[in-house]
């Protein structure tokens, strides 16, 4: 089971803040982040994306653990 975490529009969007998500098979990154985007429609939304508190590539080949942590977080801004 992995725990994705849901920030700023993307939270708005999914009307949650987390969500714990479990799979029978190899989960990649970009079969994760499909899955979401069929269910929850992010086309329009543009966000980040760190396992385990590390910003990766949306297109990174990354095989998920059953005990990793997916954030989508909004962009950062700041001065």
């Amino acid at each position: 089971m992995i725990e994705v975490k849901y920030f700023g529009a993307v939270a708005e969007k999914t009307k949650c803040e987390f969500e714990k998500l479990s799979f029978s098979e190899e989960l990649s990154l970009q079969k994760l982040l499909q899955n979401l985007n069929d269910k929850y429609e992010f086309e329009a939304l543009t966000f980040s994306v760190a396992i385990n508190q590390k910003i990766v590539s949306k297109t990174t080949d990354y095989t998920l653990q059953t005990s990793d942590i997916v954030a989508l977080l909004p962009p950062f801004a700041g001065g």
